[in-house]
């Protein structure tokens, strides 16, 4: 056994003082902050009790000494990963002294071979060479993931070039070293890059030229994995170098390496994140002394906090930054203009003892940072729509988009699993183009294609973030339906008249109807009209409105009774009804856990308590009822006019429900009888007469 790991071994077991622990353990063990890449994190609340960069080191080392490799070489690629990990270690006192004496703590393959050479004062060979290896520790992975230019491996040709070492000697310390620290982070990733990292030592112990990549293609590997979930990356790019210059702009980087680029970055566009590399560039140049390294391990913390034990992206954070570079055109990066926002704006700090590292962040103001610390503990609480409409007003962003707001992923997948409901829909498609209103998550545009092959589907949301999520979508899995941003109460200013054969509302109205502040309030008809007005004005004669939707019961003084079999079911009731703002929810206590109710109340109480705790927050802030059939045809005909012909008009009771209640509640009637539920979704389809 390695004697790094029988030390090792014997602190797990508690044995000995720290003080009697190698200089190396004994400074990542007294860490006393925790300093680590959040990337393959799943858990923030797990590293307030673990010491994760040990744990790391420990595999590293366990990987090594399962390896066939001569003495001297593992003896060396031991030294060189004990030492490696270092700079992220230390009490607060001994990393303060540090950064004092000039140890960069912040590019960490650095401050550790530093800290090396603080305890190996000898300059012999062997120590020039463990030195060089950890300056350049990761280095090789960073490059293939284009985060380092080629030239910072250079120090490893020079131990050629001065005779240290042979090509064949670093070509077997380099690619056992690589194995360790790839390995140790996941066996399937060293798997994945093998082949490229064993072709870029063997570029580097040829003692060529480095060849520096192109910025397209380094731009390319720190979107690997925006590529992988299908980004469009390359017409994307296209398109912003269409606006900018970018070759020009990003030329500083053929010299500048960033750290925790991706995993700062990664839940941001490409257009986004051009922008953040362009400012953190922009700004590098502007300082006194020539920049090397540009970090955005700060900008990374502020974006992930723990929610429910699971890693989660601030996804406050990310939509209000998404705002703020919305608001930056590429003439305002140009002139070094900034958007007028008194409570966000983009940062680089150089600090005095690290004059070639700058740190690029977004700084929020002390109100709004209050503010989004209030959502997250308001979250699954009646208070997370009051925060977030607080968020809303201070930032300014759309009110309607707020049922996406949080949990994204989550919401389209749910949305992806209703294909089985909206089959019916296509029945009633005509014409060869059709507009999906709020797409979701692409269900309805794969149903289109899958079904109607014929039919060109093209999908419209307000969501800049649906959007990409669905281009995204199309890219990996090659569909041919198109998606488009737009408002769906003025569809003539993205469509022509004409151009569009049939318009699907399906289960997308009643958001309208809940989320839109129209003409100053929410939960109004008037909304329903706009966008009905809007969908009609486009249509050719003989084109269609398909409407998918909830449905209120007729006649409205029918009344039904709730017994609740969960015993914090009537807690659930009284709950909704203080939070619901769509109408006054009326009920009476008529026993120990039933109440006598307006079944129209009644389902709209049942619609949410059917989703549960999880997504009470969201589903408690949608009316999905908002007409009887009969009064829907009447709106219909008075908001469209004698030329909108309703050719279907039928209801009936979502597939569901009734088994998603079952054990939960009794729906009875009047008479204590047992009751069906009455049904919750219609089906109309609208024709544009002469």
């Amino acid at each position: 056994m390695l004697a790094s790991l029988s030390s090792l071994t014997r602190y797990r077991q508690g044995g000995g003082d720290i003080s009697d622990l190698p200089v190396w353990m004994g400074y990542i063990v007294s860490a006393e902050q925790t300093v680590i890449n959040l990337e393959r994190i799943d858990s923030l609340q797990e590293l307030k009790d673990a010491n994760p960069v040990l744990d790391y080191v420990e595999r590293t080392l366990l990987i090594l000494d399962s390896l066939p490799l001569s003495f001297w070489i593992k003896e060396v690629v031991e030294e060189v990963l004990v030492w490696s990990e270092v700079a992220k270690g230390g009490t607060l006192r001994q990393r303060r002294d540090w950064q004092r004496q000039g140890i960069n703590l912040f590019v960490h393959n650095i401050g550790s071979a530093q800290l090396y050479l603080k305890h190996h004062k000898e300059s012999g060979d062997r120590e020039h060479i463990i030195h060089t290896l950890i300056a350049t520790h990761g280095l090789i992975g960073q490059q293939i993931r284009g985060e380092v230019p080629a030239e910072e491996n250079q120090p490893l040709q020079d131990l050629i070039h001065r005779g240290l070492l042979t090509p064949g000697e670093l070509t077997r310390l380099l690619a056992a070293l690589n194995q360790c620290i790839i390995a140790g982070v996941s066996f399937d990733l060293w798997t994945s890059v093998q082949q490229e990292v064993l072709d870029l030592i063997n570029q580097i112990a040829a003692s060529s030229q480095l060849p520096e990549s192109p910025l397209q293609d380094r731009l390319r590997k720190l979107r690997s994995l925006q590529v992988q979930k299908g980004e469009r990356f390359d017409n994307e790019l296209a398109l912003a170098m269409q606006q900018v210059d970018l070759e020009k702009l990003l030329a500083p980087l053929r010299h500048q390496t960033l750290w925790y680029v991706e995993s700062a970055t990664q839940e941001f566009s490409l257009d986004d994140f051009l922008k953040i590399l362009v400012l953190s560039v922009h700004c590098a140049n502007a300082q006194p002394e020539p920049i090397r390294h540009i970090s955005f391990e700060r900008l990374m913390n502020h974006m992930y906090y723990d929610y429910k034990g699971i890693k989660k992206v601030n996804v406050y954070k990310q939509r209000i930054i998404e705002k703020y570079l919305s608001g930056l055109t590429w003439e305002m990066v140009l002139d070094g203009r900034m958007p007028e926002s008194p409570h966000l704006t983009h940062t680089v700090n150089p600090l005095q003892d690290l004059p070639d590292t700058i740190f690029f962040n977004f700084v929020f103001s002390a109100a709004a940072e209050k503010l989004i610390e209030f959502c997250i503990e308001a979250e699954k609480s009646p208070l997370y729509e009051k925060a977030v409409l607080m968020l809303f007003d201070l930032f300014d962003l759309r009110r309607d988009a707020y049922d996406r707001f949080h949990n994204e992923e989550e919401y389209l997948s749910d949305m992806n699993q209703t294909s089985d409901y909206k089959k019916v829909i296509l029945d009633y498609i005509t014409g060869d183009r059709v507009l999906d209103i709020g797409p979701g998550g692409g269900v309805m545009l794969d149903l289109i294609e899958q079904e109607l092959p014929q039919v060109q589907a093209v999908g419209i949301d307000i969501s800049t973030n649906v959007i990409e999520v669905l281009e995204r979508k199309k890219e990996l899995e090659g569909h041919t339906w198109q998606v488009m941003k737009g408002d769906a109460l003025n569809l003539s200013g993205y469509v022509e008249p004409g151009q569009v054969d049939s318009i699907i509302f399906s289960s997308i109205l009643h958001e309208l109807y809940s989320y839109i502040e129209y003409e100053g309030r929410r939960f109004n008809h008037a909304t329903i009209a706009a966008a009905l007005q809007s969908a009609f004005e486009v249509l050719p004669l003989g084109g269609r409105i398909i409407i998918r939707d909830g449905i209120m019961t007729e006649p409205l003084e029918l009344m039904r009774r709730i017994r609740f079999l969960e015993v914090d079911g009537l807690e659930w009731l009284q709950r909704y009804q203080k939070d619901f703002r769509g109408r006054q929810i009326r009920f009476e206590l008529i026993g120990d856990r039933e109440v006598l109710m307006p079944v129209n109340d009644a389902m709209e109480f049942l619609y949410t308590y059917t989703w549960g705790e999880e997504a009470y927050v969201h589903e408690v802030q949608e009316q999905f009822g908002y007409f009887t059939p009969s009064a829907y045809a009447d709106f219909i005909r008075c908001t469209l006019g004698s030329r909108a012909r309703i050719i279907e008009s039928r209801h009936f009771l979502q597939e569901g429900y009734t088994e998603a209640l079952q054990g939960r509640i009794l729906f009875i009637d009047e008479h204590g009888q047992p009751a069906s539920l009455p049904d919750s979704t219609c089906l109309i389809v609208i024709e544009k007469s002469k």
